[in-house]
């Protein structure tokens, strides 16, 4: 799973360089959770890409590295530590997409290729490192979040060009189709952020009309319905409100972790589902950064690549959340 940012070439030069980090975190030196450099990405720094994890091998592609939009699509080998090239998207070069995985397969469409918003999706087998154009999404968009559960892809939030939407749609790819989905009664918005535990998916963050949102949400795949949760902003210790941020999933918890809201962040929040309650973290060790990628298949999670500012970032780290702090890593 991606998150991800609209960026249009007018204003990309005019990002300035930060390296802000959430004023409220805390001390890092008082906070569980270890960061350890893993291998740096083998092609040229970007963000805003889209990805997805099957079984033990992050896969991710498309972005913006900060002159060109991409379609080269890469693997990063968890067990092994290294990064493969893989078969180019065959779409159109874009960045702010989504990805999710359904039973083995992978699956990018939509974004924005710096002319329109894109509707357009594809599949991925990584048994033969192919792509198949499958149904488009009926509704364009860019910064939209999507997952896959229970055999099943879905698809809501976003921007389509003009309005940011708080529609969902299913995909079904035993009959390559999609259907609408309705009920959920969040706010509107881009850049959000979802995290998927046991039969649960939760979605939070993001940004609409300039406003941080702070509601928080549970999707049950079953029931196909959304239950609202303790708002990120309910504790005045709370600093989890902001955008373009990257969210995971590791041993039964939730994280977000970096974005943007006054600032570039490097905070990482942990959400326990079990209590309904979050707990910061260490800070992410590398450069504060928004639009990066996180990879994750349970029990090993993986956060870089991004940008703060101007700055595209081509670097990747371990998050170990149990462990102790330490630097020398």
């Amino acid at each position: 799973m991606n998150l991800i940012i609209f960026q249009r070439m007018s204003i990309t030069c005019l990002a300035l360089l930060t390296f802000t980090s959430c004023s409220n975190d805390g001390d890092d030196d008082e906070n569980l959770g270890n960061w350890i450099d893993r291998s740096v990405f083998d092609g040229s720094p970007r963000s805003s890409v889209s990805g997805f994890t099957i079984d033990n091998i992050g896969y991710m592609g498309v972005g913006y590295d900060g002159d060109d939009y991409l379609s080269s699509f890469w693997s990063y080998d968890m067990d092994g530590d290294f990064w493969s090239q893989k078969a180019n998207f065959p779409g159109a070069a874009r960045n702010a997409a989504v990805g999710f995985e359904v039973d083995g397969k992978g699956y990018i469409g939509s974004g924005y290729d710096g002319h329109a918003e894109l509707a357009d999706f594809y599949s991925y087998s990584p048994t033969s490192n192919t792509w198949t154009e499958i149904a488009p999404l009926p509704s364009p968009r860019h910064s939209a979040v999507a997952f896959g559960i229970n055999g099943f892809g879905y698809l809501g939030t976003g921007f389509d060009g003009d309005n940011d939407r708080k529609d969902f749609w299913k995909y079904d790819p035993s009959t390559d189709s999609w259907s609408e989905l309705v009920g959920f009664g969040g706010d509107k918005r881009r850049n959000a952020a979802v995290f998927t535990i046991g039969d649960k998916v939760y979605l939070g963050t993001g940004v609409s009309n300039g406003i941080f949102l702070e509601d928080f949400w549970a999707f049950d795949p079953t029931t196909e319905t959304w239950s609202k949760k303790l708002d990120l902003d309910e504790d005045d210790d709370y600093t989890i409100t902001r955008s373009n941020a990257v969210a995971f999933t590791l041993n039964g918890y939730g994280y977000v972790a970096c974005g943007t809201s006054s600032g570039t962040l490097s905070s990482v929040w942990e959400y326990d589902p079990g209590t309904d309650s979050w707990e910061v973290k260490t800070s992410f060790e590398g450069t504060a950064r928004q639009d990066a990628i996180a990879f994750s298949n349970g029990s090993s999670a993986f956060l870089g690549l991004g940008r703060s500012g101007s700055l595209y970032l081509d670097d990747l780290d371990e998050f170990l959340p149990f462990d102790e702090y330490d630097e020398e890593d």
